[in-house]
């Protein structure tokens, strides 16, 4: 699969676009940690937003599927109306269904609405807003930056 180098400036030059497709108010952010925990950060800031609360998932070992994704860290939604999830890429849709079956589970009342800068037209869920098609895999500068090089 080829690789592709994903470098800060044009993360936010996409979050820039993405906060230009997002046509929706929302009173929360989660972002999924870890991949979505920058665009969290990022977009809790841009929107003035201080409910930010990351909620964790495994569904990879590097760059092995996992045969499921588990979810922890919910976060405490009881006051929440409406609420953006965030992750870098909606790659199998796993992750994001799972994520989504257990928050509306948990609060059936609650409006989520989902994005992330890219997505793979094959996933089993498309993210509410998105910015690019991935083609192939994306090597995020968070986690390839600090790494030392030989």
């Amino acid at each position: 699969m080829k690789k592709i180098y994903y470098a800060y400036d044009e993360f936010r030059e996409d979050l820039k676009i993405l906060t230009q497709k997002i046509n929706q108010t929302f009173d929360t952010l989660i972002p999924i940690s870890r991949g979505g925990l920058s665009m969290g950060q990022m977009l809790g800031e841009y929107y003035d937003i201080r409910e930010v609360y990351a909620i964790n998932t495994i569904g990879y070992n590097d760059r092995e599927k996992l045969d499921e994704v588990r979810v922890f860290h919910i976060p405490d939604l009881k006051e929440a109306k409406q609420v953006l999830i965030v992750d870098d890429i909606v790659d199998s849709g796993d992750t994001l269904v799972e994520v989504l079956k257990v928050l509306t589970t948990k609060y059936p009342k609650v409006t989520f609405f989902t994005a992330s800068i890219f997505y793979k037209p094959t996933a089993t869920i498309e993210p509410t807003w998105w910015v690019k098609e991935a083609k192939g895999w994306i090597e995020f500068f968070w986690s390839e930056d600090l790494k030392e090089t030989n």
